[in-house]
């Protein structure tokens, strides 16, 4: 469950990957179409909200290119072929306050929309974000509510793990110090605890090593290209840790059991770990 196109790909791409090429049915749901994000590429920068307002509809493809690099066909968006909401923009702009955003749904009836395709896909995992969405931003939020009430009201089907996207303090730290190296820098932070994101270490209970899916998972991110630089804080990453520091993607388990396999810190390895096929 995600806000935007290319949420996914960013936290959770090789995750994703990795099940649905162990044959596990692997469902991604988008609430909006993006439409108020920052448009990186120069030539397509027509496409804003600001001038002919038609970003959304790029990013539907750019959505379906990603999807097509990590393996996912089952890939919808919040309300089906029907898009209700529209993206809300940053915490404290003015399209917050458009009656049709997704800030402004109704949370029963957004969830609601989310229980129709839990109960047809019957889904034992759901991975969304924390409380926080992340870093704050109102689709995030709204889309970890949504996700959270939706596992409440599906009466037809109980969903067994729940776990909400994150990344270690540790993880954010080396990767501020490889960039500071380099002269470069991680949206500017100075430390692990500037980035919102960032969880304590001792909070993460599980990590999916996806090392072997990074390629298909960097081939993704660039398919988000109006939204993810080459140049950007991420692939500089990439050029100053290596790819398999996207490889590594972390979750806390909010609802459901553990179960072993467990990692050297005591995480598991496994989302789908304990429970019966």
């Amino acid at each position: 469950m995600h806000a935007h196109p290319d949420d996914e790909t960013i936290n959770n791409g090789a995750t994703m990957a990795m099940y649905a090429d162990l044959g596990v049915h692997v469902t991604l749901v988008t609430c909006t179409r993006g439409e108020e994000g920052e448009v990186l590429v120069p030539g397509l920068s027509h496409l804003a909200s600001s001038e002919t307002d038609r970003l959304g509809e790029h990013r539907i493809s750019e959505l379906a290119a990603a999807m097509n690099e990590l393996g996912i066909s089952d890939y919808r968006f919040l309300g089906a072929d029907n898009i209700k909401f529209r993206d809300s923009g940053m915490m404290g702009t003015e399209p917050n306050n458009r009656p049709d955003v997704f800030w402004q749904a109704d949370l029963d009836e957004a969830a609601k929309l989310l229980v129709d395709v839990i109960h047809e896909v019957k889904p034992h995992v759901l991975l969304t974000y924390d409380e926080n969405g992340g870093y704050g931003h109102p689709d995030h939020i709204q889309a970890h509510r949504v996700a959270m009430r939706a596992a409440e009201l599906a009466d037809k089907w109980k969903i067994s793990k729940i776990y909400w996207n994150a990344i270690p303090k540790s993880v954010i730290a080396q990767g501020i110090e490889a960039l500071k190296e380099s002269g470069s820098s991680f949206f500017g932070a100075d430390s692990a605890d500037d980035i919102p994101f960032a969880k304590d270490d001792a909070l993460v209970t599980a990590v999916v090593d996806g090392t072997e899916y990074v390629d298909r998972k960097m081939a993704a991110m660039k398919a988000h290209e109006t939204q993810i630089a080459l140049d950007g804080p991420f692939f500089a990453l990439s050029n100053n840790l290596g790819n398999q520091v996207w490889g590594n993607e972390y979750y806390i388990l909010v609802s459901g059991s553990a179960a072993a396999p467990f990692d050297k810190d005591g995480r598991e390895t496994d989302l789908f770990a304990g429970l019966v096929p």
